[in-house]
C-alpha cells in the first residue's frame, strides 16, 4: 500500500512527489499523458524563481521528473477513473485498484477553447492563455485578447501595459465583470473594444500572423503576433465524484476547497494546484502547494 497516491505529473504533483518521497514515504504518481503539465505547452518561460535563461515550458519541466524519481518516488502514466475512501482510499486505474492512505489531487484545469479555427495548431505559437506567462513577448507590439469575463478583462489591463494595443474582442455587447474592472478598461486608451465579434480563424506559418474576426456579419483582419483566449475553464475534477455526488467539498466556481494544509473536507485527500480554490495559476505557486501536501501528510504520520 502506498503511503502517498498523487493524482497529476505538473508541477504541484511532481513537487509533491519530491518532498513525499525525499521525507521517506512510499509514493507514486499517476499521470494520464507525459509529465509536466499545461505549462510545457507555453514557448518561454523566464519568471520562475532561480532560473534566470529564458526557457520552454518543456525545458523548464524536464528535470522534474528525474528530481522526484532521484528519492524514490514512482511515476506510472496511467488513466485514474475514480478515487473512493473505505478504510483506505482506492484508485480506480485502467487495469487495477491501488490502495494509499493519502491522496494529492493535482489534476488542473483545463482552458476552454473559444472554438475558432486554427486554435489548437497555434497554442504555444501565438495563441495562449496565459498573460502572465506569455504577455511580455509582444512588448510594444499589438495583440488579441478574447473574452467578456474578469478574466479576460484584467488581463487585457496587465496587457495594456506591455503591448502597444489591445483588441478586447467580445461576443456580446456587455460585460461580464466587476463594474470597477469595466470601468477601467473602458478609460484605458489602449484597449479597442470589439462587441458583437466572434473570432473566425487564425492564421500564419510558424507562428500567428494575424486572425480574421466576424463583427455584425463584416471580417476583420487584424494584424496581431499574440492571441490570448480568456473564456474560462474547466476544472478537471471528475475523478473526485462518486456516482453523481463529490466525495469532499466543492467550492462555487466548481474548484476543490481547501484549508492552509491543501486539505480537503476528507480527511487524508489533499488538492494542489489550479483545481483547488483560490489558485493564482502560476508555476511556483503550484510547486509550492504540493511541497505544502506533503510536508502536512508527513506531519499527521509521524503523529501516529
Amino acid at each position: 500500500m502506498l503511503d502517498v497516491a498523487i493524482i497529476g505529473a505538473g508541477p504541484a504533483g511532481l513537487s509533491a512527489g519530491l518532498y513525499a518521497s525525499r521525507m521517506g514515504l512510499k509514493t507514486k504518481i499517476f499521470e494520464k499523458l507525459n509529465p509536466g503539465g499545461q505549462i510545457t505547452l507555453s514557448s518561454e518561460i523566464e519568471n520562475y524563481p532561480g532560473v534566470c535563461d529564458v526557457k520552454s515550458g518543456l525545458e523548464l519541466m524536464e528535470c522534474w521528473p528525474k528530481q522526484a524519481q532521484k528519492f524514490g518516488c514512482e511515476i506510472e502514466i496511467n488513466i485514474v477513473s475514480k478515487i473512493y475512501k473505505e478504510d483506505n482510499f482506492k484508485i480506480v486505474l485502467n487495469d487495477r485498484v491501488e490502495e494509499a492512505k493519502n491522496v494529492i489531487i493535482a489534476t488542473g484545469a483545463s482552458p476552454k477553447r473559444a472554438g475558432f479555427e486554427g486554435e489548437e495548431e497555434f497554442i504555444g505559437r501565438g495563441v495562449s492563455t496565459c498573460a502572465v506567462c506569455d504577455g511580455f513577448f509582444y512588448r510594444n507590439q499589438e495583440v488579441a485578447v478574447i473574452g467578456g469575463g474578469d478574466t479576460a478583462l484584467e488581463e487585457a489591463i496587465y496587457l495594456s501595459g506591455i503591448a502597444k494595443k489591445v483588441y478586447l474582442i467580445h461576443r456580446r455587447d456587455k460585460f461580464r465583470a466587476a463594474p470597477a474592472t469595466i470601468k477601467r478598461v473602458l478609460s484605458n486608451d489602449k484597449i479597442k473594444i470589439l462587441y458583437n465579434s466572434k473570432v473566425k480563424k487564425v492564421y500564419g506559418e510558424q507562428f500567428v500572423e494575424g486572425i480574421i474576426v466576424n463583427q455584425d456579419n463584416k471580417e476583420i483582419d487584424l494584424k496581431v503576433p499574440g492571441v490570448f483566449v480568456f473564456v474560462g475553464n474547466i476544472k478537471n475534477t471528475d475523478i473526485l465524484k462518486d456516482d453523481k455526488e463529490f466525495i469532499c467539498k466543492m467550492c462555487e466556481d466548481g474548484s476543490v476547497c481547501v484549508d492552509l494544509n491543501m486539505q480537503t473536507s476528507l480527511k487524508g485527500l489533499y488538492a494542489v494546484g489550479d483545481i483547488r480554490a483560490n489558485s493564482p495559476k502560476q508555476v511556483v505557486c503550484a510547486a509550492s502547494d504540493g511541497a505544502i501536501a506533503a510536508l502536512a501528510i508527513v506531519k499527521e504520520i509521524n503523529k501516529g
